[in-house]
C-alpha cells in the first residue's frame, strides 16, 4: 500500500467522522475499523497490511485536524505489550475480541509477570494453573503491577508442570481482572504514590479459550512480550532534547547562577549520550517495522535508565536546594507517569525505578552479552532441573 492511499483513507475518515462532531470513542472506534488504528496489523485489527512507517503520516495527518488520539501513556501496557503479543499468538476469536477495546482504551491492560520469588528470575515463577475440565484455576501472587487498579484485563504467566524444567512449565493466559479472585493491593514508593501493585490471585478461573500459545509454551510467548516492553520503554520516538535531557538543558539555560566547569561538562556528556540513545532508537525503530523485535531493545531500554538516573540528579543538583522540592507527598493512585510535567524531586526519586521496571539492569546487561555479543552464558546448574526440585 502506498502513501498516497493511506492518505486517501484518512480523508475519507476525517470525512465521515468529523472530529469537531463526533464522539470521541465514536471516532476511535470508526478510526480503529478503518484500519489506522496500526497501520502494520492485518486488514480486519486495526490494520491495513501495510508498511509500519506509513503509521506516521497517519499520525501526523489526524493530529493536524484536530482528531482525538486514544490516550497511549494511559493504555501503554495494552498497547506496547499485550496487542504484540494477542496479534502473534492469539486466535483469531481472541484477536476479535481483544485488540479493537484495547486499542480505544475501552479495556486497560496491566502485566502479571514478576513475583516476590520471582522477579529477576522470571522462569523461577510459582503461580500455578492447575488444569481443571474446560478452564483452569490459579494461585499465586504477582507484584509490581502497573495499572492493576485500572486494569480490565491482564496478560498472565503461570506453572502449569512443576515437573518439568522452569522455562518448560511455563503458559501463557489473558486473566480477567474483575474476577472475585483477583485482590488489588497497592504498593506506596518512594515518591509517596501507589503506582504499582501487588496482585493475590485465589482461585481465579480462567478458560482455556483465555490461553496464548501452546500448554508449556509460555516462556516463549512471554518473550515477545518482554521485548516488545523493553522498545516501548527505552525506545520511544524522540525529538532531539526530548524527554529529561530537554527537562534538564532547560533549568541549565534559565539558572545561570548555578553553572559550575564540573557540571557543564557532566551536561554536555549527558546531552551527547542522549542523542546517541535517541539515533538509536530511531534505527531500532526501523528495525522493527522488518520483524519483531530482538534482544537489541534491552541495550535501549538499559540505556533509558541509565540516563534518567543521572539527568534526574544532575537537575538536582543545577537547582540547589530548590531542587529537593516535592509539592504533594499524598498516597495518590495515578494512571500514568509524569515525568517532565512534575517537580525535579518527584523526577529524583521515580527514576530509582527505572532499573527496575521492565527488566533489571543487570538482567538486561545479561542479554545484551549473551544474545547481542555472543559472550559465553554463565554456568547454570539449575537450568535442566525440574522445577519442583529447585531451592526456594
Amino acid at each position: 500500500m502506498e502513501q498516497t492511499d493511506v492518505r486517501e483513507r484518512v480523508a475519507r475518515l476525517l470525512a465521515e467522522h468529523d472530529p469537531a462532531r463526533t464522539d470521541r470513542l465514536a471516532f476511535l472506534r470508526a478510526r480503529f475499523d478503518a484500519g489506522l488504528a496500526w497501520v502494520h496489523f492485518p486488514v480486519g485489527l486495526g490494520g491495513l497490511a501495510a508498511p509500519r512507517a506509513h503509521q506516521v503520516l497517519v499520525d501526523e495527518e489526524l493530529a493536524a485536524a484536530g482528531a482525538p488520539d486514544n490516550d497511549p501513556r494511559r493504555i501503554g501496557i495494552g498497547l506496547g505489550m499485550a496487542a504484540p503479543t494477542v496479534l502473534r499468538y492469539g486466535t483469531e476469536e481472541q484477536q476479535h475480541r481483544f485488540l479493537r477495546p484495547l486499542w480505544t482504551g475501552e479495556e486497560v491492560w496491566c502485566q502479571l509477570f514478576s513475583e516476590p520469588g520471582a522477579g529477576s528470575d522470571l522462569a523461577a515463577l510459582a503461580t500455578r494453573a492447575v488444569r481443571d475440565g474446560d478452564g483452569w484455576v490459579v494461585n499465586g501472587q504477582k507484584v509490581w503491577t502497573s495499572s492493576a487498579h485500572t486494569a480490565r484485563w491482564a496478560i498472565l504467566v503461570a506453572r502449569t508442570d512443576p515437573d518439568v524444567p522452569k522455562h518448560a512449565g511455563i503458559t501463557y493466559f489473558v486473566c480477567d481482572m474483575t474476577d472475585p479472585g483477583v485482590e488489588v493491593r497497592p504498593l506506596r514508593q518512594i515518591t509517596g504514590e501507589a503506582e504499582f501493585n501487588e496482585v493475590f490471585l485465589t482461585d481465579v478461573r480462567i478458560p482455556d479459550t483465555h490461553r496464548l500459545g501452546p500448554v508449556g509454551d509460555g516462556w516463549r510467548v512471554a518473550q515477545t512480550t518482554l521485548n516488545n516492553e523493553r522498545v516501548a520503554i527505552g525506545g520511544q520516538a524522540m525529538p532531539r532534547e526530548g524527554g529529561m535531557i530537554g527537562v534538564v538543558a532547560r533549568t541549565w539555560r534559565d539558572h545561570p547562577e548555578l553553572r559550575t566547569p564540573d557540571l557543564h561538562q557532566r551536561l554536555l556528556g549527558s546531552w551527547v549520550d542522549a542523542e546517541v540513545a535517541r539515533l538509536t532508537g530511531e534505527r531500532l525503530r526501523q528495525q522493527l517495522a522488518s520483524g519483531q523485535p530482538g534482544p537489541e531493545g534491552a541495550a535501549m531500554k538499559l540505556s533509558f535508565a541509565r540516563l534518567a538516573q543521572e539527568l534526574s540528579g544532575l537537575e538536582v543538583e543545577l537547582l540547589g536546594e530548590d531542587g529537593l522540592e516535592y509539592d504533594d507527598w499524598s498516597m495518590r493512585r495515578p494512571e500514568i507517569v509524569d515525568f517532565t510535567g512534575r517537580e525535579a524531586g518527584y523526577r529524583y526519586l521515580r527514576a530509582k525505578g527505572n532499573s527496575i521496571e521492565g527488566g533489571t539492569s543487570e538482567i538486561l546487561r545479561n542479554i545484551i552479552a549473551e544474545r547481542v555479543l555472543g559472550l559465553p552464558a554463565e554456568p547454570r546448574g539449575d537450568k535442566d532441573l525440574p522445577w519442583k526440585e529447585l531451592p526456594r
